[in-house]
């Protein structure tokens, strides 16, 4: 059985700074991509950022220059670290990892900024 481990959500003032986490663990291989989308009330769930195994990065356009991903491929982690965040970034963060040929989706962490 596979579990994504999200971790790093919360309140924080707009202009401040957030790191979320995404362990994978269990019986989980050839991971490929591993990003991060949101859902705000209301809305779709939206890509944030997406990483290859290689390396290759990907960004919605709304959070180009202010979030950066990362991953540490012998943890089977990714990270986000979101930066200058906006009151239109509050949302429910899920993580998304790709390995055993399937996506697999964390539980979601909560990320508010006020205004």
């Amino acid at each position: 059985q596979v579990q994504l481990a999200e971790s790093g959500g919360g309140l924080v003032q707009a202009g401040g700074s957030l790191r979320l986490s995404c362990a994978a663990s269990g019986s989980i291989f050839s991971i490929t991509n591993m990003g991060w989308y949101r859902q705000a009330p209301g809305k779709q769930r939206e890509l944030v950022a997406r990483i290859s195994s290689g390396g290759s990065t990907t960004y919605a356009d709304s959070v180009k220059g202010r979030f950066t991903i990362s991953r540490d491929n012998a943890k089977n982690t990714v990270y986000l670290q979101m930066n200058t965040l906006k009151p239109e970034d509050t949302a429910v963060y899920y993580c998304n990892v790709y390995g055993n040929l399937r996506a697999y989706w964390g539980q979601g962490t909560q990320v508010t900024v006020s205004s």
